[in-house]
């Protein structure tokens, strides 16, 4: 079993940054695809951003430009540093990670950027 630990979340203004980390825990296995979702209540849950094995990422458009993902192998864990963030960036942010087609989600940290 796969345990992920998210932290970063909270509470900023428009226009300033957080930063995410996202820890994995529990299985030796080898973290495929790692990334971040985000959900509204009431909505879907959305890709924000993902980086692969090979650290290609991929970014949903409405986030281009101002987050970057980024993993530490070694420490088997996944960032996501936010940038100029806007009050419809406000979220529920979870961490996904994919070891060979299974997946895992960790619990979801709050993010709040007020206007």
């Amino acid at each position: 079993q796969v345990h992920l630990v998210e932290s970063g979340g909270g509470l900023v203004q428009a226009g300033g940054s957080l930063r995410l980390s996202c820890a994995a825990s529990g299985s030796d296995f080898t973290l495929n695809t790692m990334g971040w979702y985000r959900q509204i209540p009431g909505k879907q849950r959305e890709l924000v951003a993902t980086v692969f094995t090979g650290g290609s990422t991929k970014y949903a458009d409405s986030v281009k430009g101002r987050f970057t993902i980024s993993r530490d192998n070694a420490k088997r864990t996944v960032y996501l540093q936010m940038n100029s963030l806007k009050p419809e960036d406000t979220a529920v942010y979870y961490c996904h990670v994919d070891i060979w087609g299974n997946d895992f989600w960790g619990e979801g940290t709050l993010v709040t950027v007020s206007s």
